[in-house]
């Protein structure tokens, strides 16, 4: 996983002139489709070997292009003043097919094999692409002096999301696996419990972000974040328990990604360049993630049991905190002094 988002961090700056050419659209294409191509190798890993080595490029590659257009076209065709619960409504939307998704992956997998599973996976990733075609393009600025300035909070904001997605996501679920005794079945079926609790919570702290409790929302986000690191940690070899907190994991993501990404959007929007913008933040999430991949590696390496590994997260959420905090609270007074000058005496 280091490997693939250093790669990441390293690939990105081929995509700005690209864009500046064809626009934001058709990359986003193109990275919906380089993404389907990472399983297509993927089916073939059985080991360390060149197998792998090109699942981590495909995936380095596809995964570069993907997320930082996308982010780049989401916070361009969006609206601010509805931010929240937009972000809510596509976290919901794709929670309900992550219900489907690793329930029909469990079941190829363990009944017809990796390059079923594997292959219809990136099947499903290019026909992703079929509802771009009637969406607009998005041109991008030859230059735009300032991007690099205006986009330093929402480097820091994704440096520390990507350490606490490190073992949020990756390690957990490898501790995930374990504790179900390495079953692919029961792990998408876990899977899915958790896609179908998380579906709706980010519906509900969106709007409350769009009505300005930014700074609550945010220190709910944190605070079940916080709940949920320390469930997983005692979760380990207990089968029921793990379950629950994966299922809690859902939920946790549901509320946290939309109050991370109405901040880092409505940056976006008010930046000089939002695809440059994007290309910043995106580098911050890489060498954040790296950082917590090759911490995660060395704790194991060196012998640590994967629960202390499991809470490394907490760094990430107390760093979180305080960020968030100060965008909020100063997103808030900026509210109040409008709504101050806008009142009638």
């Amino acid at each position: 996983m280091a490997a693939i988002f250093a790669g990441r961090f390293c690939i990105r700056p081929a995509i700005l002139p690209l864009a500046r050419r064809f626009g934001l659209k058709p990359l986003v294409v193109l990275g919906s489709l380089l993404g389907a191509l990472q399983y297509v190798v993927l089916a073939g890993v059985h080991g360390l070997g060149w197998p792998l080595a090109a699942a981590v490029l495909a995936a380095a590659a596809g995964d570069t292009l993907y997320w930082t257009t996308y982010h780049a076209y989401f916070a361009s065709l969006g609206d601010s003043d509805h931010r929240g619960h937009q972000i809510g409504a596509r976290e919901a939307l794709a929670a309900t097919v992550g219900v489907i998704a690793p329930l029909a992956t469990g079941l190829l997998l363990t009944r017809f094999g990796p390059y079923a599973a594997f292959w219809t996976t990136a099947l499903m990733l290019a026909f992703s692409a079929l509802p771009l075609i009637a969406t607009p393009n998005v041109a991008v600025a030859a230059s735009a002096p300032g991007s690099l300035r205006a986009s330093q909070i929402g480097m820091r904001l994704f440096a520390v999301d990507g350490w606490t997605g490190a073992g949020f996501f990756y390690v957990w679920q490898i501790a995930l696996f374990l504790t179900l005794r390495e079953n692919f079945a029961a792990f998408g079926g876990a899977m899915a419990v958790a896609a179908l609790v998380g579906a709706g919570g980010g519906l509900i702290l969106g709007r409350w972000i769009d009505r300005g409790h930014g700074v609550r929302a945010m220190r709910v986000a944190i605070g079940a974040l916080t709940l949920v690191v320390a469930l997983r940690a005692a979760s380990q070899g207990a089968v029921v328990l793990a379950v629950a907190a994966n299922a809690a994991g859902a939920v946790v993501t549901a509320i946290y990604t939309p109050t991370l990404m109405t901040a880092v959007y409505n940056q976006a929007a008010g930046s000089p360049c939002i695809l440059r913008f994007h290309m910043a933040t995106e580098a911050g999430y890489d060498a954040g993630c790296t950082a917590g991949c090759l911490a995660a590696a060395a704790l194991l390496w060196a012998g640590a049991p994967i629960a202390l590994v499991l809470l490394l997260p907490l760094i990430g959420a107390a760093a979180m905190y305080r960020f968030l905090g100060r965008y909020y609270g100063a997103l808030g007074s900026a509210q109040s002094a409008t709504s101050a000058v806008r009142s009638p005496p």
